[in-house]
């Protein structure tokens, strides 16, 4: 577990929403920060995206990162292949497209299967902590929680700031606790 001062990106998304929804059609979100973060803490814990196949390890270098949607008659989790390569907007358009088609039941069977990574936000189902369970074959899942005003102390004074709790789920056979901290760690140095 962690938590994130989500003040910079909500400064981020404040400043630069509209020029974005002009551009792209579709709204900053918090889970674009929250992949490309994922990313960059991939490459450094790589083994966060393997998978244990019978008695072999099997490593990948492409990240293709599941997203939890919330669909017609519960969670889904379809997936951002190639989540690498895509923009802030293409991870965006990405989740707005399978957000739209999880609640009308169009999502291919094949858009929900080989995931590296989950990313799954309770928090807009007003989750504050939680711990989410891991999707096999995967190793790891990051759970986010709901945004919350909370007195932080920063440089000895106490204020307020919008603050979020995190949590990392992971297969402890590829994983150790070192790791698990320092991936969650880069996460949350990536977001504030």
């Amino acid at each position: 577990f962690n938590e994130i001062d989500m003040s910079a990106v909500k400064a981020l998304r404040a400043r630069h929403q509209d020029a974005f929804v002009a551009r792209h059609g579709v709204k900053l979100g918090f889970m674009s920060f929250f992949t490309r973060a994922v990313i960059s803490a991939l490459e450094v814990v790589p083994q966060l995206n393997h998978e244990i196949r019978g008695q072999d390890i099997i490593e990948r270098d492409y990240k293709d990162i599941g997203i939890a949607i919330g669909g017609g008659k519960g969670l889904v989790v379809p997936v951002m292949r190639n989540a690498e390569l895509l923009s802030l907007a293409g991870i965006e358009l990405t989740i707005a497209d399978y957000a739209a088609r999880a609640q009308t039941k169009k999502l291919d069977l094949s858009e929900l299967e080989g995931g590296t990574f989950t990313i799954s936000n309770g928090g807009v189902y007003g989750s504050l902590l939680s711990t989410p369970i891991v999707n096999p074959p995967q190793s790891g899942v990051l759970g986010l929680h709901a945004i919350q005003d909370r007195p932080v102390v920063i440089d000895g004074e106490i204020t307020v700031r919008p603050m979020m709790y995190v949590a990392l789920t992971y297969d402890h056979r590829l994983v150790d606790g070192r790791e698990a901290v320092t991936f969650l760690k880069h996460v949350k140095d990536c977001v504030e």
